[in-house]
């Protein structure tokens, strides 16, 4: 319940450093990874696609190997022509699956977008997207020389790593929170 309100606070670039497993030299490395939230939306029919709006595509999944490998194109990518606004899916076994699931995930995005009908821009949506380089991030997992987690926006930091990455976010989630109805967000931050 209220997933969205809470995870929307996820949204944003994460910086990881850590000690590669596949640097024989051990020295430590730092990946980045952007992540967009939004929120899962049963068919709303307030929001009408016109078929001929849709251009799908369709391409070999990526995964495992097996019997079936590169024989099939089942997964599918779903492009709105007005908007721009591209999805894509290849979890499920079949095409029909996979466009369902799109159909279901492009049908979120146009009713977030109709949602907030004062936005004039469809990259609003996001919020502020920015640059997945070094300054940029709202939070670093650092592994390597010590064990920390914070986030760089509210200040909150946690030093068992290990639960934060099985999934314990209350902790940022609240700060996060706080710091948005307080307007305090990102102030006096390094």
């Amino acid at each position: 319940e209220n997933a969205y309100g809470f995870l929307k606070s996820e949204a944003g670039v994460h910086r990881l450093v850590r000690v590669s497993p596949f640097d024989s030299a051990g020295r430590r490395h730092t990946s980045f990874s952007s992540l967009e939230v939004i929120p899962e939306i049963d068919e709303d029919l307030s929001v009408e696609i016109n078929p001929d709006d849709i251009k799908m595509e369709v391409y070999r999944a990526s995964g495992a190997g097996g019997q079936k490998v590169n024989k099939t194109s089942s997964a599918v990518r779903l492009i709105h022509i007005p908007t721009g606004i591209v999805v894509s899916c290849q979890v499920e076994r079949s095409q029909y699956q996979n466009r369902d699931v799109a159909m279901k995930m492009l049908i979120s995005k146009l009713v977030e977008i109709k949602e907030r009908e004062h936005l004039e821009k469809i990259s609003d949506i996001k919020g502020e997207q920015k640059e997945i380089t070094w300054g940029s991030q709202i939070r670093s997992y650092v592994f390597m020389p010590y064990t920390l987690v914070k986030d760089h926006r509210t200040g909150c930091e946690k030093g068992n790593i290990s639960a934060v990455m099985d999934g314990d976010l209350d902790d940022f989630i609240t700060a996060y929170l706080k710091a948005l109805s307080q307007g305090t967000l990102g102030e006096n931050i390094e």
